[in-house]
């Protein structure tokens, strides 16, 4: 079994360290071999030398410092796919995986493979590092006409969901040969939530995996207030790639929930432009 294991960092030398050294303590999965590919977005650290001494075979490669999170990792995977890979490993440079993680995510993956006859993916759950409150994992969309949706979450049992964050997700490999890897429309953020809704349109399941398998902070924050106060400052916040990202989010609501178009546009200028307001009556999601 062979795994392509997928990251993307920049200027954060000291969690992409913990993060493989969590990679590399990983419980033993058998026969299966792991492989990293990192793109480095420019980093002006000594990340790249630092990985390289806990995998030293890992494959690096170079980003111009404009590359983001769906970028580089696009990078990443799109040299992976170039060899023979029976799963795809993404992991967030900042999560710090349990002992247990691989082993948990193939094994869900096997009985659900063999229980659904198609291989699924797979999304592992991460509790704050400060806490024990879920930070990413898998979501449950609570309409099928809108962006709204609910954590889901077992100790025991893996559970469908709709929406998956990257931050730990097993992708097999009959699932990039449908649909590719992430969409070239996302710069930051969004490209994982368009990657599981696009892998079940096409007929492949979602899942989370049993159990805690990470710890990684939150930090989808409501910053955008506090940190951006000014209208001028919240109306760049609205296009950046790393705050609302407006085109891309309406791109994203228009794929998957056309009917909630209007809300969506109303929502991110009404949080732009009326923040105060927005905070008091806002609905959540």
């Amino acid at each position: 079994m062979n795994i392509a294991v997928l990251l993307t960092t920049f200027n954060r030398r000291d969690k992409t360290v913990i993060s493989l050294e969590s990679l590399k303590n990983q419980t033993s999965v058998d026969n299966a071999t792991l492989q990293i590919y990192l793109t480095d977005d420019h980093s002006s650290d000594s990340t790249v030398a630092d990985v390289l001494k806990i995998f030293p075979q890992a494959n690096i490669f170079q980003g111009d410092g404009q590359l983001f999170w769906a970028g580089g990792m696009r990078k990443s995977w799109s040299e992976a796919v170039k060899a023979d890979f029976d799963f795809y490993f993404l992991l967030n440079d900042d999560t710090i995986l349990e002992r247990n993680a691989l082993s948990t995510m193939i094994a869900a993956y096997r009985e659900l493979r063999d229980e659904l006859g198609k291989g699924p993916i797979i999304v592992g759950s991460t509790r704050e590092v400060s806490g024990t409150k879920i930070s990413y994992g898998g979501k449950r969309l609570i309409s099928k006409f809108g962006i709204g949706y609910e954590t889901v979450f077992n100790e025991d049992r893996p559970m469908e969901c709709d929406l998956g964050n990257a931050n730990i997700m097993l992708v097999p490999r009959e699932v990039v040969e449908k649909i590719g890897i992430l969409s070239k429309k996302y710069t930051h953020g969004i490209a994982d939530y368009d990657y599981t809704l696009t892998a079940k349109r096409s007929k492949f399941k979602v899942y989370v995996a049993p159990g805690v398998l990470g710890s990684c902070e939150d930090d989808h924050g409501n910053s955008w207030k506090s940190q951006h106060s000014t209208l001028a400052e919240r109306v760049k916040f609205l296009k950046s790639p790393k705050g609302l990202a407006y085109k891309e989010y309406l791109y994203f609501t228009r794929k998957f929930f056309p009917a909630s178009l209007p809300f969506a546009f109303a929502k991110l200028w009404l949080k732009t432009l009326f923040p105060v307001i927005w905070d008091k009556f806002k609905v959540v999601n």
